[in-house]
């Protein structure tokens, strides 16, 4: 694996590191990130897999596949357990994680459960046979989300922090998620999504904009 190349898809989706390639093999990314060893790396580990899924793309099985030797099969297992706990830490929620934490075999649930309580009390984590930093891995996780949620800010002018991201999640699927938010940043779309926003995504907006919907909305939540 040539790690310059790696390190352009990794930037990709998300952890950026130099200038990304266009072609996004993700699940392939993510698992030439596990068999690196390298801590940068896998302190952006949850970063990267937080946007994959996001976007659909993650396949847990896919990225295992990806994996021969059984020591990275055992790593990404903990680093699927960190990345989750890391989330819970945040107290953020994605659609995703309860799947992906129910797939996970006992073992890492409770490496999960035990990357919390580290995360919790600032204690060093063991992943595979090396050491990481719960306050550097805070830290990647913290400024990556606070760069993203400050662009949403200024474009909607909100400072609900990570809560858009959550209330998204509530009302669009990932992938429409994805095309509202390339809307809204006026970033250029396929035929095919602009076809598929028309079709599904705008249809949504057009709900959530009634002002007839909200006030009903308002009233059943007091």
């Amino acid at each position: 694996m040539k790690k310059d190349n790696l390190l352009k898809r990794v930037s990709d989706l998300g952890f950026p590191l130099f200038e990304a390639e266009e072609d996004k093999k993700v699940n392939l990314t993510l698992a030439d990130m596990v068999k690196t060893k390298g801590l940068r790396l896998w302190e952006g580990f949850p970063v990267v897999l937080a946007n994959s899924a996001e976007k659909g793309l993650f396949d847990y099985e896919k990225v295992n596949l990806y994996l021969k030797e059984p020591v990275d099969k055992s790593c990404l297992v903990e680093l699927l357990a960190l990345s989750l706990a890391l989330y819970k830490f945040f107290n953020l929620k994605f659609t995703w994680t309860d799947g992906l934490y129910k797939s996970l075999a006992d073992v890492g649930k409770k490496t999960s459960e035990r990357f919390l309580d580290s995360l919790k009390n600032s204690d060093e984590l063991q992943v595979g046979n090396y050491r990481m930093s719960t306050h550097r891995l805070k830290a990647v996780f913290t400024n990556y989300f606070s760069q993203s949620q400050a662009r949403l800010n200024e474009l909607l002018s909100v400072k609900n922090e990570l809560g858009l991201e959550y209330a998204l999640s509530q009302v669009f699927s990932p992938k429409q998620k994805e095309l509202f938010l390339k809307k809204l940043k006026r970033e250029k779309l396929s035929k095919t999504e602009k076809e598929y926003f028309s079709r599904v995504v705008k249809k949504k907006v057009l709900a959530l904009a009634n002002s007839e919907l909200y006030n009903l909305s308002q009233k059943l939540l007091k």
